[in-house]
C-alpha cells in the first residue's frame, strides 16, 4: 500500500525510532545483572524516544498538536489536528528483557482517528491503516479472522497489576469467559493486542482504564480490519473512558455480552 504522506511520516518516524530501541533493549539483559538495575535506564530510553517522535513528527508537520505519554501535550497552530503517540508501550516487558513491546503513533483529524501505525522492532512487523484504506502488515493486507465459536478463539486483555481497583473485576471477567474459550493472552502490550485482532491471531480483547495513547493507532488499525468495538459500559464514550470491548464482526456480541454481564 503506498499511502499518504502523513502516513509515510508516522511509519517513518517508527522505524527509526524502532531501530534506537532495539539498541537500548540490547543493553537492557546487560542491565539485569547489576546493582541498579535496568529501571533509570528504561525511563530515559522512553522519554528519548518519545522526544525524537515529537522532533520529527512536528518538524514534518510543524501545525499539528502533539499528545504523548511522557511528555504531555502540545497545542498546535492547527488546532484540528493531533498526533498521539505511545513511544514505547509494553514498557514493563522491555524492563525485563521480554520482546514484545512497539512503538505506536496515531493521527487525529477533528476529533476522529484517522490513521495508525504500530512497530513491534523486535519482529520487524509494521501494522498501519488510514480511515478507509484497510489495514496492512508490512506489505500484506490484513483482516479479522472468521471464527464465530467462543470454544474457537482465542482473547486477549491486560490484567492489573500492583493491587490496582479493576482487579476484582477482571478476575470475574476471566472466571466468566475462559472456561468458554480457546484461551486468554496477557501480552503487555495493548497497541500490539489490538494489531493481533485485526491480523486475525486473537478473536478480540477487552481492558479497562487504558489511556488514548496505548490505544489510537491500534483502534485505527483494528477498526480497518474489520473489527467491531464499544465500550464496556455501553453509557459511555469508549475512548474517553479507557475501557472497551474489540472482536471480529462474528464473534463481537457473544463475547461482548460475557464482558459487559458485570458492568449491568
Amino acid at each position: 500500500m503506498a499511502g499518504s504522506a502523513n502516513l509515510n511520516v508516522m511509519m517513518k518516524t517508527a522505524r527509526k525510532v524502532g531501530r534506537g530501541l532495539l539498541k537500548d533493549f540490547a543493553e537492557v539483559e546487560q542491565l539485569q545483572v547489576s546493582t541498579k538495575g535496568p529501571g533509570d535506564f528504561v525511563s530515559r530510553a522512553d522519554r528519548k524516544a518519545e522526544q525524537t517522535i515529537r522532533e520529527d513528527l512536528l518538524a514534518a508537520r510543524p501545525t499539528y498538536g502533539f499528545l504523548g505519554e511522557e511528555g504531555g501535550e502540545l497545542e498546535g497552530s492547527d488546532p484540528t489536528r493531533r498526533w498521539i503517540v505511545d513511544p514505547l508501550d509494553g514498557t514493563t516487558n522491555f524492563l525485563h528483557g521480554l520482546p514484545h513491546w512497539a512503538v505506536s503513533i496515531a493521527l487525529e483529524h477533528k476529533g476522529q482517528l484517522v490513521a495508525g501505525v504500530v512497530y513491534d522492532p523486535v519482529k520487524d512487523e509494521m501494522f498501519y491503516a488510514e480511515k478507509g484504506e484497510g489495514a496492512w502488515m508490512n506489505e500484506r493486507r490484513i483482516r479479522v479472522s472468521a471464527r464465530s465459536r467462543m470454544i474457537e478463539s482465542i482473547f486477549a486483555t491486560g490484567i492489573p497489576w500492583a493491587g490496582r481497583r479493576n482487579l476484582p473485576v477482571v478476575l470475574q471477567d476471566l472466571a466468566r469467559i475462559m472456561p468458554i474459550c480457546a484461551g486468554v493472552r496477557r501480552f503487555g502490550a495493548a497497541s500490539l493486542d489490538l494489531a493481533y485482532v485485526a491480523a486475525g491471531r486473537y478473536e478480540g480483547f477487552w481492558e479497562r482504564d487504558l489511556n488514548i495513547w496505548d490505544v489510537a493507532a491500534g483502534m485505527v488499525i483494528a477498526t480497518e480490519a474489520g473489527a467491531l468495538s464499544g465500550a464496556i459500559r455501553e453509557d459511555k464514550d469508549m475512548l474517553a473512558d479507557g475501557s472497551m470491548i474489540v472482536a471480529n464482526n462474528e464473534i463481537f456480541e457473544t463475547f461482548a455480552k460475557q464482558v459487559r454481564t458485570r458492568e449491568c
